[in-house]
């Protein structure tokens, strides 16, 4: 018997405990953030968006008396060996700002011998300088928990990964939570993929097909229409036999594609490929550039955004949703005479009576570049974490809360049931 999307929702979100059921009064409690933000050349924070959606998790225990202490990875810094580069210093000058109080920074924090009073919040540095911390290592895991009362999960972005600090710490723990953040992407991703609102429509963009070759496969045995843009659609006109130039595209994935595009039309359902597109004869804001058909590129041009047909199409798809997933820009925004593309499917999943969720790098920055985001339903955190979601994996950081619950028994608290669930009695 075959596994249902529902049911693989559901394994992905599962049952896990919240913050909101944990008592907190007089508790130690340990937050695993994801503050693994973008800086400035002279070292401040560029984009403070991820510090501040961690901000009410960080309000709540606080307000309730804890004990908080809060970490995070910034970077690749070599286990055992922080440079200046790598530490979260900017982090804390930003969290102290945003919180209107002074949040230390503590080095060496491993054993838990710094001074720490009910009501107080600390920022420990970066944990990915711990030996262990890549590595999951259980004893590292154990050397934390022997002075923490409470873990609280809060880093989406970074639950794809099977770390010490987001795994074997969860399991390790006293008590493991997920905090309101985390909570809230399960939450939202559970209501766009379990029983979706149909047209589930799905829109990948991106520069190549092979990083996210794996989430197309999947999405092609969900969605009603799969809107691919970027390098990714240069490829899938390819596979139709159509020329693409010089563009951006990988020929040893033709026949995936092929392959993709057959199991939509299997299902009845669309692959929404651009009719035009816009064309320049070389990588540049100031290079030469043409409207051309998709089926008319010359041999000299690179496809680097969709053209006005495309957009009024695409819009016309995305008015229609009942839902929509959106992980990917169909240009080079970046450049401005290849932004318009992006920019109309921006304002048309805005514009979209659908329920839209959005998520990835590319995709966030985007919404800020277009100023869309207060438009969207539900705007993810994380990268990686949300295109794993997307292909139906666990992740791993959710799997140890999920865990931790079961074994706790009575102490279960389940995700809220969906609209279309019926209410426990």
């Amino acid at each position: 018997m075959g596994t249902s999307k529902l049911d693989t929702t559901r394994r992905a979100t599962g049952d896990f405990l919240r913050l909101e059921h944990v008592s907190l009064m007089g508790r130690r409690v340990f937050i695993r953030a994801d503050f693994n933000v973008p800086l400035t050349p002279d070292g401040r924070v560029a984009d403070d968006t991820r510090i501040r959606a961690t901000l009410p998790g960080i309000r709540q225990c606080l307000d309730a008396g804890a004990t908080v202490m809060v970490t995070s990875h910034l970077g690749r810094p070599k286990e055992g060996a922080l440079g200046a580069e790598d530490s979260l210093a900017p982090v804390a000058e930003c969290l102290s700002q945003l919180l209107g109080r002074t949040v230390p920074l503590v080095r060496d924090w491993i054993d838990g011998d710094f001074p720490m009073r009910a009501g107080e919040l600390v920022l420990l540095e970066n944990c990915r300088g711990n030996p262990g911390e890549k590595a999951d290592d259980p004893v590292l895991a154990a050397r934390i928990a022997s002075w923490i009362d409470v873990y609280v999960n809060e880093a989406f972005g970074t639950a794809h990964r099977k770390e010490c600090t987001l795994h074997a710490l969860a399991l390790t723990a006293p008590v493991a939570c997920a905090g309101p953040l985390l909570a809230a992407e399960l939450d939202a991703l559970g209501r766009a993929l379990a029983q979706p609102a149909r047209p589930l429509v799905a829109v990948v963009g991106g520069s190549k097909v092979s990083t996210k070759l794996t989430i197309l496969e999947s999405l092609a045995d969900q969605v009603d229409a799969l809107v691919v843009g970027g390098g990714i659609a240069n490829t899938f006109l390819a596979a139709r036999g159509l020329s693409v130039g010089t563009s951006l595209h990988e020929p040893d994935l033709l026949d995936s594609a092929r392959e993709i595009e057959l199991r939509l039309a299997a299902r009845g359902a669309r692959l929404w490929l651009p009719e035009d597109v816009v064309v320049a004869d070389r990588f540049s804001a100031d290079a030469q550039v043409e409207v051309r058909s998709a089926c008319d590129v010359q041999p000299e041009q690179m496809i680097l955004d969709i053209g006005p047909r495309a957009q009024a199409g695409l819009g016309e798809v995305l008015a229609n949703a009942g839902t929509i997933v959106w992980n990917g820009p169909v240009g080079v925004f970046e450049l401005a005479p290849f932004a318009a593309g992006t920019k109309a499917l921006a304002a048309a999943v805005a514009a979209s009576p659908a329920y839209s969720i959005a998520g990835g790098g590319d995709t966030l920055a985007a919404i800020a570049a277009f100023r869309v985001g207060k438009r969207i339903d539900y705007i993810s955190t994380g990268g990686g974490a949300f295109l794993e979601f997307l292909e139906g994996r666990e992740l791993p950081a959710v799997g140890a809360l999920r865990a931790r619950t079961r074994a706790a028994g009575p102490r279960a608290v389940p995700v809220p049931a969906y609209e279309h669930e019926a209410q426990p009695g």
